[in-house]
């Protein structure tokens, strides 16, 4: 039953279930591990006096932890090319395809259901909305989309589209209650924009930021799932790049100069629209993407032109990504049930209750005088804990991933 399960994720390969695809894009499997590494730190950055770059801005802004998801939507869409096209090299129809993503978005929707009610499951007010959520919807529209039309200029119009209409949406659409943004409420206000108001009407008592009711919102709801198609197309666009017949440099080259567009597009509509990771504004998707290819060229240009993945110590520093990289999915479960699973095993340590994470905390902000380097040590402690049983899968050549 567990095999079958792990079977029906997307881009899943366990031994003795799936064939393992001819030829792996290295650099693209380095990127999802360095995201999911990162990811998993900065969910659990030690707290408030973790540096700034592993919070998330507070509202509009950007620091390094604002890159990662958008980062890993990204390597869904170029995922979603190299799976497609392994897929139908293997003599799959697109109806096959389609019935099966179909499948494993909702399969991983519900992954993301289990990670919010972990472990109490209080269902009056559980969350629908999250991460794997937002990931299953991205994965499904634009690999849906990538079977029935396959051409580039279609992916490109989609993008467009996603980014214009979402910013006429947030910008331009009445607030109701409020008025028109930027002349009757604050362009970008926390609270009144159509984004946080559609989704207190659509899931009131269900979202991230749940109190006060009339202030609820939620990062990942719905409206902002447009934009983040659009940061998946990205992804999808840099893979039908990469599998052009343009030679290696040609590929890394056309990947950072996608880079310097983006960036200087999305930082230029910032001015007048501006980053916000909560609402995944197009300025954010733009700027967000540009350095998703930036790194993905660093990356590509080291390990698929240079090839120096393939010595001695090129494997050595990449194998760590390669472990989180091929199990990305099974780590960051991994990483979001943990906390929950270990807060249920209460003690007493120095004359308080505690729990083995709390525990590891306090120990090392007395150990580490400086708050920022204790709550960083904390932060790749836990990542390290979240590595074992991820390598445990790696070894046993059981690989779960999107």
């Amino acid at each position: 039953m567990a095999n079958s399960a792990l079977a029906s994720i997307p881009g899943v390969a366990a031994s003795g279930m799936a064939a393992t695809p001819s030829k792996r894009l290295l650099s693209l499997d380095i990127l999802r591990g360095v995201t999911i590494a990162f990811m998993i730190m900065v969910n659990n950055n030690g707290g408030p006096h973790a540096w700034a770059e592993m919070h998330h801005a507070a509202w509009n802004g950007f620091t390094a932890t604002d890159l990662v998801f958008p980062t890993f939507l990204f390597v869904v869409g170029v995922s979603i090319v190299f799976s497609v096209e392994a897929r139908r090299a293997r003599g799959g129809t697109r109806a096959q395809l389609a019935r099966h993503t179909v499948r494993r978005a909702v399969i991983l929707f519900a992954f993301g259901i289990i990670v919010n009610g972990f472990p109490y499951f209080h269902l009056a007010h559980l969350r629908f909305y999250g991460v794997l959520q937002r990931i299953a919807i991205c994965y499904l529209i634009v690999e849906l989309f990538y079977l029935w039309d396959r051409r580039v200029n279609t992916k490109v119009a989609a993008l467009v589209i996603a980014l214009l209409g979402y910013w006429v949406l947030v910008c331009f659409i009445p607030v109701p209650g409020a008025g028109i943004p930027g002349h009757d409420v604050s362009l970008l206000d926390k609270n009144q924009n159509i984004v946080a108001w559609t989704d207190r009407h659509l899931m009131p008592g269900h979202l991230y930021e749940d109190y006060p009711a009339h202030d609820a919102r939620d990062p990942e709801g719905l409206l902002s799932d447009i934009p983040a198609v659009g940061t998946t197309l990205f992804g999808l666009l840099a893979g039908l790049w990469l599998r052009s017949q343009k030679t290696l440099k040609r590929k890394a080259a056309g990947l950072a100069a996608g880079a310097v567009a983006s960036l200087a597009l999305g930082y230029f509509w910032s001015i007048w629209f501006p980053l916000n990771k909560k609402m995944w504004t197009s300025s954010y998707v733009l700027v967000a993407a540009g350095w998703s290819l930036f790194i993905f060229a660093l990356i590509y240009w080291v390990v698929e032109v240079r090839g120096s993945a393939k010595n001695s110590v090129g494997k050595g520093l990449a194998w760590p990504w390669l472990v989180f990289g091929s199990n990305a999915i099974a780590a960051y479960m991994i990483s979001e049930l943990l906390p929950g699973a270990l807060d249920l095993i209460r003690f007493q340590s120095d004359g308080g209750a505690s729990n083995p994470l709390w525990y590891l905390h306090q120990h090392l902000a007395a150990l580490i005088s400086d708050p920022g380097w204790a709550a960083f040590a904390y932060s790749v402690s836990f990542t390290a804990i979240c590595f074992v049983p991820v390598w445990v899968l790696y070894r046993k050549k059981i690989f779960l991933k999107v």
